[in-house]
C-alpha cells in the first residue's frame, strides 16, 4: 500500500484508545517492567509518544509546509530528544499519561486536518538532522509506523514478563524469542 493520508489518520486516531484499553488497570508490575538495562517500560513508551506529539510530528510537518526557504528561513528540523520522557513523566501516573496522550493526539489530528494537505504538499521537503531531506509523506507515514512499532514494543515488553513462566511453549511464541 502506498501512502494515503486518510488511511494514516485511521491508525493515528486509534492509537490512544488501543493503548488505553491495553494498559488501563494493569498493575505496575506489568506497566513499569522493562526488558533489562537501557530498555523502556510501557509507561516509558507512553511518555515517549507524548513527547513526540509535542515536539515531533506536527511541528515538523509545519516546518515542511512553511514558506521557510523562500523567505531565507531554514526547513531544518529541531533534533528530537528520544529520552525526554524520563524527565517529563516524573510524578505522573500512567492514567495521567494516557489521558494526556489522548488529548494531544486529538488536537494534533485536528491540526493535521486543518492543513488541507494536497498531493503537492506531500512531496514538500524538510531537513532531518540525521537523514537529510525527507518529504511530508515520509514523515506522516513514519508517524503511523512509529505508533504501530511502539504498540508492538509494549506487547513484547509485557509478554517478556512471562518468558520463564511459559515453559516449553516458548518454542511457539516468537514474541519471546528476541
Amino acid at each position: 500500500m502506498g501512502f494515503d493520508l486518510d488511511h494514516s489518520i485511521e491508525i493515528l486516531e486509534r492509537t490512544p484508545q488501543v493503548l488505553k484499553i491495553m494498559l488501563t488497570g494493569l498493575s505496575d508490575e506489568w506497566t513499569h517492567a522493562n526488558e533489562g538495562a537501557e530498555t523502556w517500560s510501557a509507561y516509558d513508551i507512553v511518555g515517549h509518544l507524548i513527547h513526540g506529539e509535542l515536539t515531533d510530528w506536527i511541528p515538523r510537518a509545519e516546518v515542511i509546509l512553511s514558506e521557510g526557504e523562500s523567505e531565507g528561513e531554514s526547513k531544518h528540523f529541531t533534533p528530537f530528544d528520544r529520552f525526554a520522557q524520563f524527565e517529563m513523566s516524573k510524578g505522573k501516573s500512567l492514567t495521567d499519561l494516557l489521558a494526556e496522550f489522548e488529548a494531544l493526539r486529538k488536537k494534533n489530528i485536528q491540526r493535521l486536518r486543518s492543513k488541507n494537505i494536497t498531493m503537492k504538499n506531500l512531496g514538500e521537503k524538510g531537513i532531518h538532522p540525521d537523514f537529510g531531506e525527507v518529504s511530508l509523506s515520509q514523515l506522516l507515514a513514519t508517524w503511523v509506523v512509529h505508533d504501530l512499532n511502539h504498540i508492538a514494543q509494549i506487547s513484547r515488553v509485557i509478554a517478556k514478563q512471562y518468558k520463564d513462566a511459559v515453559g516449553p511453549w516458548i518454542a511457539y511464541l516468537r514474541i519471546l524469542q528476541s
